[in-house]
């Protein structure tokens, strides 16, 4: 019996690159981590997003657009003030 699914025994990544997707898919991804870690840190210190807002030099509508995690546009400057505010460590790779 031969198998017609091409894609049978590769991994998710594969299909992923195959389609175009898996930069997209990745950067999104990420996105969603880091509004996940803000609205935790917001939540777990019982702090106003004002002051995470200050935190991050942004406005409060600026922290509204970092957190919504369907909005992927984010400048590297807010990315690494917003990880570091996280706590956490992000290493960006070209390959």
């Amino acid at each position: 019996m031969v198998n017609k699914n091409k894609h049978l025994g590769t991994s998710f990544d594969d299909f992923l690159e195959e389609e175009g997707l898996l930069a997209s898919s990745e950067i999104e991804a990420i996105k969603r981590i880091i509004a996940y870690l803000l609205q935790e840190k917001i939540d777990n210190n019982d702090m106003t997003k004002s002051a995470m807002a200050e935190m991050l030099g942004t406005s409060r509508s600026g922290l509204e657009r970092i957190l919504d995690p369907d909005n992927t546009s984010i400048t590297l400057h807010t990315l690494a003030k917003a990880i570091e505010l996280t706590g956490k460590k992000i290493h960006i790779s070209i390959q």
